[in-house]
């Protein structure tokens, strides 16, 4: 794997180190950490508190900051928590600092006279922003960098040089470029070196959620996974226990109503906050495959799963504007709607389609629902039913779920909305049906709506059908104590897959002009070339002619 790094061109012995952590919330497999150990005669484990992501937002449709709510706020302030524990048996501690991080490290590398900057590689816009404006300035101080591709299994950059300078788009257009990754790294970091006596105490203080400005809670509960590297590892292993499970799994055959027991792993969300290497993860499911008399394959296995991940991160890092359909060169344009009525009612929970409704509450309390579950509401959102930008969906989603990803959230979204990637509209996720299948006495939606709890099976997916007796047994009117549906799924969906066609015809019609347009500039280009051979033509003709009389 390559690293990103470079080195003045001379440095002393023993110096001063930083390893600064964003992701990468981790001991074992860090590539940053073992380098900033290296010759180090003091390190400095340092967590910035980044306002970017941070700030407290109370205009907010949730409580939490600009950015996020505080079910994946309290599941980083976990790992934080979990991170320090680790670094106190190791005889050092976290190091928390709030700021802008490039004042932040200008000030400390200057404070603590730091001549090495250690931090995992960053694929997002921002960060790549964010690092390049560090590097000139360590550069310029004289300070060494390293920082290394550590997030994912392999380098973005690596894949897209491959592929001829382009994201590849599809899945196994991407497996065939990547290969095998990098193996995680075999060492175990048993101590650290020592802080230098020039940190203030308080630094090390990781902040409640009040404390960060949020208010008191008003939340009911929080997600019911902790977040953290220690439970990171004992998830996994709960995981790997059952090797005949791991060799079997098929991510489309789980179940999206098991809550009691989800029918995954539940692990990316310690993915997204590097609480878990992927690397770590890719090798312990390879161990179980290499003993298993048969195991499945991508795109639906555990390594599939993994191998998903790299593929959005790749096409997010490879294409400009990403995060938008405007200025998106794989992103079809497509008028949706606008209507903030309907989008509050699916964020809200308030369709009147118990099974959207519940996936939405769990993903309220939770911050983490199944990925069919996902498929279902974000279908429901854009060109199933609603026809909302899958921006405004991509938007709620960022804010409420834990392992809320950059590269994945944008890439699902273009997805499921047959924006980019996936292009069968006429698929559509029902409301009414998809979630009978897995549930048919609908103990999901009696968990998660409890209003619902009393209503029969026969009418629990759709409850405005029972007559009205029935919902007055089940202490559930609909229009009073439960919404109506706030679209009829059979007419909407038409409706959703008219307009779909439509803009897929006017997709084809842009895309046919600008390569009659490429044709005309061609057929110009070459008309050009033709004339001027004609010209040259002419001339050696004429040169022909005046030389045979000259020699006459």
């Amino acid at each position: 794997m390559r690293n990103i790094s470079f080195s003045p061109p001379s440095l002393p012995s023993s110096m001063n180190s930083i390893i600064w952590f964003r992701k990468g919330l981790r001991i074992h497999d860090n590539p940053s950490l073992e380098y900033a150990c290296k010759d180090s005669k003091h390190l400095y484990p340092v967590f910035i508190l980044d306002p970017h992501y941070l700030k407290p937002d109370l205009s907010a449709f949730s409580s939490g900051s600009n950015r996020s709510g505080l079910n994946r706020i309290q599941f980083m302030l976990e790992s934080l928590h979990d991170l320090n524990s680790s670094f106190t048996k190791l005889g050092s501690r976290l190091l928390v600092l709030n700021g802008d991080p490039f004042q932040v490290l200008v000030r400390i590398c200057k404070e603590w006279d730091v001549k090495r900057l250690c931090f995992e590689y960053g694929t997002e816009p921002y960060y790549q922003t964010l690092d390049n404006q560090i590097k000139d300035y360590a550069r310029a101080a004289g300070i060494e960098v390293y920082s290394p591709v550590s997030h994912t299994l392999f380098n973005p950059s690596d894949i897209i040089q491959k592929n001829g300078g382009k994201p590849p788009l599809s899945y196994q257009s991407f497996l065939k470029l990547a290969g095998e990754p990098s193996p995680p790294f075999a060492t175990t970091v048993t101590s650290l070196p020592p802080l230098g006596k020039n940190v203030d105490y308080e630094m090390s203080r990781i902040p409640t959620i009040k404390e960060l400005g949020y208010g008191d809670i008003l939340q009911e509960e929080f997600s019911p996974f902790r977040g953290g590297e220690t439970e990171a590892l004992k998830r996994l292993q709960e995981s790997l226990k059952d090797k005949l499970w791991v060799s079997n799994f098929e991510k489309p055959k789980t179940d999206p109503s098991a809550f009691l027991k989800p029918a995954t792993t539940v692990l990316s969300p310690y993915l997204k906050f590097g609480c878990l290497s992927s690397r770590y993860f890719y090798q312990c499911l390879q161990d179980v495959y290499k003993n298993a008399k048969k195991h499945t394959t991508p795109p639906v296995s555990l390594v599939g799963q993994l191998l998903w991940r790299e593929f959005f991160y790749t096409a997010a890092f490879g294409t400009p504007n990403f995060d938008l359909m405007n200025g998106n060169r794989i992103c079809k344009q497509i008028p949706w709607s606008d209507d903030d009525t309907l989008l509050v009612a699916w964020r809200d929970a308030q369709t009147g389609y118990p099974w959207i409704d519940a996936i939405m509450v769990q993903l309220w309390k939770w911050g983490w629902i199944h990925h069919l579950a996902r498929h279902s509401v974000a279908c429901f959102l854009t060109r199933g039913d609603l026809f909302i930008h899958w921006e405004r969906g991509r938007d709620v989603f960022e804010r409420l779920l834990i392992d809320s990803d950059w590269a994945i959230n944008n890439g699902n979204w273009m997805w499921l909305s047959c924006s980019s990637f996936f292009y069968q509209y006429n698929r559509i996720y029902s409301p009414i049906s998809f979630g009978k299948k897995y549930d048919p006495k609908g103990n999901y939606i009696r968990h998660f709506l409890p209003v619902l709890k009393d209503m029969p099976a026969e009418y629990i997916y759709a409850p405005w059908t029972a007559p009205l007796a029935v919902q007055t047994k089940a202490n559930c009117i609909i229009g009073r104590d439960y919404p109506r549906p706030v679209v009829d799924h059979d007419f909407a969906s038409k409706e959703c897959k008219r307009k779909m066609g439509e803009a897929y015809a006017l997709n084809r019609q842009s895309n046919g002009l600008v390569i009659s347009g490429e044709h005309t500039k061609r057929s110009r280009k070459k008309s050009e070339k033709e004339r001027n051979q004609d010209s040259n033509n002419k001339s050696r003709k004429q040169k022909l002619i005046t030389d045979w009389t000259s020699s006459s």
